[in-house]
């Protein structure tokens, strides 16, 4: 490979380093903390008996939020900075 090759792929690299990552960085701690709730949903929907509807209302809360970071990732996808 040519040296002007090898310094626009280079140049290509940074630039989709600059652009592509930080975006996608800022997605991480969302995904991450959609994969813990969806962890707890199943944790909560095979826990046994109800704990005085304590377990279902947990189950509906971690499912709400569930829904809000979904929307948030989606949000962020349609509105990138």
């Amino acid at each position: 490979m040519k040296l002007t090759a090898r310094i626009a792929a280079f140049g290509l690299g940074i630039a989709l380093s600059t652009t592509i990552v930080p975006a996608r960085a800022e997605q991480v701690h969302m995904e991450d903390a959609l994969a813990t709730l969806q962890t707890a949903e199943h944790q909560l929907q095979v826990a046994e008996e109800d704990k005085g509807g304590h377990r279902a209302k947990a189950l509906q809360h971690v499912q709400a939020a569930i829904k809000q970071i979904e929307a948030g990732i989606h949000f962020a996808q349609k509105h990138p900075k």
